[in-house]
């Protein structure tokens, strides 16, 4: 099978097939190592012609999963993902939302942070190509996991991924009752002890 070329190949292949740059270049290397060249030129009865490369006939297009990722503001380095309502957070609302990371023993150089304005028309394709552990949403987010039916300030899992629901952080920053049921949610969240 080794020897036949990708135009024979292609009849037992219905899709197409979708090679990135990379790939392409080692098929490439490969072939030349096997006394190909991408496009060797043959001398027959005085007229030179060209024989294109094996790889020449592979359309390549950018495959339907090549997207431009979802921009992450904070390093990330914990895997936890913040989605908020807000376009921007106040700084009482992002100090707030500094002290409840740390009290759970998380920096704000260990999550990501989206706004709603940027999932705006995304698709969960992109959010799950995020590679989320943990995914706490404040408030409404203009993204089909808004839609996901799970109930406020409850741990629901799912694919190894925590999720978290909540108000929009601005809200919960102006209501102690509000406070109260995210810390208590975070607690369980983050395997802490629950205190008074």
């Amino acid at each position: 099978m080794e020897n036949e070329n990708l135009a024979a190949l292609g009849s037992f292949i219905d899709e197409p097939l979708f090679l990135l740059p990379e790939d392409r270049k080692k098929i490439e290397e490969e072939l030349v190592g096997q006394g190909f060249t991408p496009a060797q030129e043959e001398k027959s009865n005085g007229a030179s012609f060209t024989t294109p490369s094996p790889l020449a006939e592979i359309e390549i297009t950018p495959a339907a999963d090549a997207f431009e990722p979802i921009p992450l503001k904070g390093d990330f380095t914990k895997g936890i993902l913040i989605l908020h309502e807000e376009s921007a957070l106040s700084p009482l609302v992002l100090e707030m939302l500094v002290n409840m990371l740390r009290a759970c023993g998380h920096s704000m150089s260990e999550v990501g942070m989206v706004s709603s304005e940027t999932m705006e028309n995304r698709s969960m394709e992109e959010f799950q190509a995020i590679n989320a552990h943990v995914v706490l949403k404040f408030g409404r987010i203009k993204h089909p996991v808004n839609q996901l039916p799970f109930p406020a300030y409850e741990i629901h899992t799912e694919d190894a991924t925590e999720f978290l629901f909540a108000d929009a952080l601005s809200s919960i920053s102006e209501d102690k009752v509000l406070k109260r049921k995210l810390w208590n949610a975070l607690q369980h969240l983050f395997n802490l002890g629950t205190g008074n």
